[in-house]
């Protein structure tokens, strides 16, 4: 492991995170006060920006940029998430959203409270959604009292936690364009689309430039539902803008504890419904609808599954609330909603869906597991692995009747190489063997709690969803849980968010051998020491 090249990746990231940490500061000073700003983010501020100085200044080789390999590539990627959610972290702790340092209280419940702050971050820079704040956990709070215990809390710190969401929804589109640029045709891709199609498109001649426009794309459409949100929605400009930043990254953190049914309004559910769909959405595609390309949007294999995809969703759930005695036009709102928000793992509640019949409950599960397009910001394993797995499956029952018949793996009009077919077939496999098992650690801690509250946790974590079923549904936090269960969910959240492959090779023993020399060079002093010895004997 060449650990000057991690140290360039993650010096350089805490430096850039140094300045989103200075700006909500400074509008923490604004809104909430000097003690509080200072608190919050002056620890968070020396620690990122003087960790990513001294490992860039002390720790780095002037030709560390140029020994990059796609080894340190998916490394440093991978493990640059957890210390940006641990930087991330430290504003919730000392700035009292949790119990921290400034509350004096006891060391066992400054360590909760940091577990707590922990999970928050973990839960914003990976966009689920999931939260503990609640009079349980924040000193903010008292149960009975304080009627809306997210809303109590600092406007700067609200802001932070929506902001983390905004930065982590394409904070990996672009780390993997920057970063991974040398295998943008292999295993990791742009916008996390490993296969063939406009996914793998570059939209500029260079990287930089294609990352440049993917975020600015971004920026315009978290502009357009802001502004919306506050003239149309007529939300206040404080909510308009945390909203706008948890809806495009898929986040679903919200700024009440009710999410989007505290405010009651059929027009900004219709607004958020419209760009939770756009963020379920490939960003390539919808740059060339953008550019004029329409055939190309339309014609994707990928987007038409999502929009049939979500058409049944909707359909069958509309039909069990109106079988169950919902007003149709209520629950055709409330569906939509609700599908969009599970589907495309943004989380927001519109209503409490945990109470709705069984099969709307199943539905809701399977949105959880499958998630939206390859290269948008939502969680899930992707439609386009499902439509890949699913021909795979029909090309094995084609061979029974015609064996001697060539097969090919088609998306677009493309033929998918055999290595990304076993890719797809790989990371399923990966997925299925770490839910079952998360399924069984989870039901081993939680022992009290149902077969579809402990399932559901599962799929949110790894999907990236944030609301589960049972006990964690759309009314409930997650501040009930033990602290080892908020890390072992966090975890789970971590590994979802990387698409499981990477956090593999992250954690594989393999990994972390020393590759410095080549096979030559170790032959070679083999061969002198064998000499050397020889000759002393």
């Amino acid at each position: 492991m060449r650990w000057d090249v991690l140290y360039l990746i993650w010096g350089w990231t805490l430096i850039a995170l140094t300045f989103p940490l200075l700006l909500l500061f400074g509008i923490t000073f604004w809104l909430d006060g000097s003690t509080v700003a200072l608190q919050a983010f002056g620890p968070a501020v020396l620690t990122s920006g003087g960790l990513g100085l001294m490992m860039v200044s002390l720790l780095t080789r002037t030709d560390s940029a140029e020994r990059l390999r796609d080894h340190e590539a998916f490394v440093g990627v991978g493990l640059i998430w957890p210390l940006v959610v641990l930087i991330g972290a430290l504003p919730y702790w000392t700035g009292g959203m949790f119990h921290g340092p400034f509350t004096g209280i006891e060391y066992t419940d400054l360590g909760r409270g940091f577990v707590n702050a922990w999970f928050e971050s973990m839960s914003g820079f990976t966009t689920t959604g999931a939260t503990v704040i609640s009079p349980e956990t924040s000193p903010n709070c008292v149960a009975g009292v304080t009627a809306d215990c997210i809303h109590a809390q600092a406007q700067g710190l609200l802001l932070w936690r929506s902001l983390t969401q905004w930065l982590g929804g394409m904070g990996v589109v672009m780390l993997s364009m920057l970063v991974l640029s040398r295998i943008i045709g292999g295993g990791m891709a742009i916008a996390r689309a490993e296969l063939t199609g406009p996914s793998l498109s570059r939209l500029r001649p260079k990287l930089r430039e294609t990352a440049l426009a993917l975020w600015g794309l971004y920026f315009m459409l978290t502009l357009l539902e802001m502004l919306l949100l506050k003239f149309v929605g007529q939300m206040s400009v404080f909510d308009a803008v945390n909203h706008a930043f948890t809806t495009m990254p898929s986040g679903g953190f919200s700024t009440r504890d009710a999410s989007i049914a505290h405010y009651n309004s059929d027009v900004i559910e219709i607004i958020i419904i419209v760009f939770m769909f756009l963020a379920g959405v490939n960003f390539t595609l919808m740059w060339l609808l953008g550019s004029g390309d329409w055939r190309s949007t339309f014609n994707d294999e990928e987007f038409k599954a999502y929009l049939f995809y979500i058409a049944i969703a909707v359909f069958i759930i509309s039909l069990s609330l109106v079988m169950a005695g919902m007003v149709f036009d209520r629950a055709l709102l409330d569906t939509l909603f609700t599908v969009l928000a599970i589907g495309t793992s943004t989380g927001f509640a519109s209503v409490d869906y945990a109470q709705w019949p069984g099969v709307a409950r199943i539905v809701i599960f399977v949105l959880m597991i499958v998630g939206a397009c390859a290269g948008s910001t939502s969680g899930g394993l992707k439609l386009m692995r499902i439509q890949i797995a699913l021909k795979v499956a029909l090309r094995e029952l084609a061979r029974i009747s015609q064996p001697k018949k060539i097969h090919m793996i088609r998306m677009n009009d493309e033929v998918v190489e055999q290595k990304q077919v076993s890719l797809v077939v790989g990371m399923l496999f990966i997925w299925v063997i770490l839910f079952v098992g998360s399924c069984i650690v989870l039901a081993l801690t939680m022992p009290d709690e149902s077969f579809e509250t402990i399932f559901s946790v599962a799929a949110s974590g790894l999907g990236n969803t944030g609301p589960a079923l049972g006990t964690y549904g759309p009314t409930e936090t997650w501040a009930s849980m033990s602290s080892g269960n908020l890390l072992f969910t966090s975890v789970l959240m971590w590994f979802g968010r990387l698409e499981l492959l990477t956090a593999i090779i992250v954690l594989h023993p393999h990994s972390w051998r020393r590759k410095d020399k080549s096979s030559a060079e170790r032959q070679g002093q083999a061969l002198i020491k064998r000499l050397v010895n020889e000759s002393e004997d």
